[in-house]
């Protein structure tokens, strides 16, 4: 079943100056120069995404997706000219993303959850190159989720099952480096999706354990709280007979 994650990561972005992009491509020889031409695109790009979050922060979702439209295609050019570039990449998944929210917003479901799925090797590209940052974890684990969740809907148990086991590797980590409530639902939506779709036993019984332990201290959240009910057995319990 389809249940929005992004909301809770939705932050203001902020665009990498093409000065810097530029320095950063004369600074690797390997790398082609950017065209003039790509360049005034991406000038225009940065214009747009900025004026975009504008318009999201002020919940105008509409023209918010409507300028992310517009900037995605240059930002995708430079990435594709320049894909070492990581400040640019680290845009280019931010850019998608925040285009899935304010697409998902405007109940564009296919639309939000293709934007989703663009933006996943981009946001592994970024956690590779940037592993002490954890808001990137916890970006590429809400979204694989996310998108897991709408293929299990769709009956593709094979690729919700791939995507719920990265999202596991990546939340287990977070939880082991800080097991606050976020990375704990992170993990326990990753392991509510994964409950439907791996043979192991060990993942129905984490799922199992982390829904009662988490239902028991408050910590789930609204999210997932149905979920956890029915694993845990209070859904169960709350219908059961008085005694």
């Amino acid at each position: 079943m389809y249940r929005a994650l992004l909301t809770a990561f939705l932050v203001s972005i902020s665009a990498p100056a093409l000065a810097q992009a530029s320095a950063q491509a004369d600074a690797a020889p390997a790398a082609p120069a950017l065209t003039p031409e790509q360049i005034a695109a991406f000038n225009q790009a940065v214009t747009d995404f900025n004026a975009a979050q504008q318009a999201q922060q002020a919940n105008d979702n509409a023209t918010a997706a409507t300028r992310y439209a517009a900037a995605l295609p240059a930002i995708r050019d430079v990435v594709k000219a320049q894909p070492g570039n990581i400040d640019n990449v680290n845009f280019l998944a931010n850019a998608l993303y925040a285009n899935a929210a304010a697409n998902l917003a405007l109940q564009k479901t296919d639309e939000g959850v293709a934007l989703l799925e663009e933006s996943i090797p981009h946001w592994r590209t970024v956690v590779q190159a940037k592993p002490a940052e954890s808001a990137n974890k916890k970006i590429l684990a809400s979204v694989a989720t996310q998108v897991a969740n709408v293929k299990l809907s769709k009956q593709d148990k094979a690729g919700a099952a791939s995507l719920y086991a990265e999202a596991l590797t990546v939340a287990r980590a977070l939880v082991a480096a800080q097991p606050d409530a976020a990375n704990r639902n992170l993990l326990l939506s990753a392991l509510i999706g994964a409950s439907q779709t791996s043979e192991d036993a060990a993942v129905k019984a984490e799922a199992v354990s982390l829904s009662k332990t988490m239902l028991a201290d408050g910590s789930v959240d609204a999210v997932n709280k149905p979920a956890a009910e029915v694993l845990g057995g209070a859904s169960a319990a709350a219908q059961a007979p008085a005694r």
